[in-house]
């Protein structure tokens, strides 16, 4: 039966200029609550529409699909335009008359040479809540420079959080930078959207790859900025340990007999650490002057560490399990691969990945949207549209007739 509440964005209208990723899966996350989101691509289509390798994989699928641009674009009507034309500006320009939000993510001055900045679409619709997502923010010297999610990922220190002291900068993989940069941007567009509510007023909200990867890391940076005056204080304010040099060896990942990993994440270890010894058969190790509190633990961590390796290689991953789960209540988890995330029956049971049926593809699994709302539900109602395919159907909304949409295809306004 299908679920016929409102989403919490229903009536809500967004004009989605975006290419990419970070600013598409913030108007998809608003699609999702069910917003009506009018994606504007250029003739050619947005670059995301190229995408058919990523990360060395082939990413392409049938009938000229590829898994990049459907995993970003559900729950969009597209209209393709040619905005170097006046009649093509024209379009958006009306589109905006009735929306309540846009968002765009050139760089900075492309949106207004087309006139299609913040202070020429404020006077068509003052209550417009403007969203604009840049490489590192609207302010300083490299205000006008791009980015994407490597570039983010490098300024903002993220590279070098991802490994030990003293190993080379690595990437998150996943696209993070630019994930997180989408969701921080639909953060922004709600508050933009409450404050409308409240105070009258539309806006612009600014969301950098550079600011959101930074809030990414909000702990570690502002632990890190906090502390750097201690003696021992690293540069590198989000440097951590490798796995056996852990100060908590209670909070640290482990190999099992079956070559599964185990996460342990008794971070209160003083509280768990009498029973996570006697859970291992280490109660003997309980009052050891070398282990009996968190800082023995931490002075002896290479000790301990030494010994929970071989203790936790003598069994399976599911054997330790059931033994921590009898034991306490101990914080752990299998450390998974991304392919096991769809037969997680905890994921099963919060639908954290929807199934969906596409026109071509027949049924797929995406990533759901994470919020779970109790009566406005988020919905997928649509997969990634093809170039251009609600084209005319917008323009008719707009009051366009057949003759006029004819003249603009004739004009190459529109495909």
């Amino acid at each position: 039966m299908t679920d016929v509440r409102p989403g919490a964005l229903e009536g809500i209208r967004v004009v989605d200029w975006t290419i990419w990723q970070f600013g598409p899966v913030a108007a998809t996350m608003l699609g999702d609550l069910g917003a009506d989101v009018v994606k504007i691509e250029s003739l050619d289509g947005d670059p995301g529409r190229a995408v058919f390798a990523a990360g060395g994989v082939d990413r392409s699928l049938p009938a000229g699909r590829n898994a990049y641009f459907e995993a970003n674009h559900r729950n969009k009507r597209c209209i393709a335009l040619d905005l170097k034309q006046p009649k093509g500006v024209k379009v958006v320009h009306e589109l905006v008359g009735s929306a309540d939000v846009f968002i765009q993510n050139f760089r900075k001055g492309v949106a207004e040479r087309l006139e299609l900045g913040y202070e020429t679409l404020k006077e068509i619709n003052p209550r417009l809540v403007y969203a604009s997502g840049s490489g590192y923010g609207p302010e300083g010297p490299d205000s006008e420079l791009p980015a994407l999610d490597a570039a983010a990922q490098a300024r903002s220190g993220l590279m070098y959080a991802t490994g030990p002291d003293g190993a080379e900068p690595y990437p998150v993989q996943g696209v993070v930078g630019d994930q997180i940069g989408g969701i921080t941007l639909g953060f922004g567009i709600l508050a933009g959207l409450v404050a409308r509510s409240i105070h009258g007023i539309g806006q612009k909200v600014d969301v950098s790859h550079l600011s959101s990867s930074i809030w990414l890391q909000g702990l570690a940076v502002s632990m890190g900025m906090l502390t750097q005056h201690k003696p021992d204080s690293e540069i590198n304010l989000s440097s951590k340990p490798s796995r056996d040099d852990a100060y908590n060896p209670l909070a640290n990942y482990y190999r099992c007999r079956d070559g599964r990993w185990i996460m342990v994440a008794d971070f209160q270890a003083d509280r768990y650490w009498p029973s996570f010894a006697a859970a291992l058969s280490l109660g003997e190790l309980v009052d050891d002057p070398r282990f009996h509190d968190t800082l023995a633990r931490g002075e002896n961590r290479r000790e301990l560490i030494g010994i929970l390796d071989d203790v936790f290689s003598r069994k399976a991953y599911a054997d330790w399990a059931e033994i921590l789960e009898r034991s306490g209540d101990h914080i752990f988890s299998l450390v998974q691969t991304l392919p096991e995330l769809a037969n997680d029956p905890q994921v099963i049971a919060n639908g954290y990945i929807a199934d969906v049926e596409h026109p071509d593809l027949g049924t797929v699994k995406l990533a759901d949207h994470p919020v779970r709302y109790s009566e406005t539900p988020h919905s997928i109602r649509s997969v990634a549209p093809e170039l251009g395919q609600h084209t005319e159907e917008v323009l008719l909304e707009l009051g366009y007739t057949w003759d006029d949409i004819t003249g603009l295809q004739d004009l190459g306004v529109i495909l």
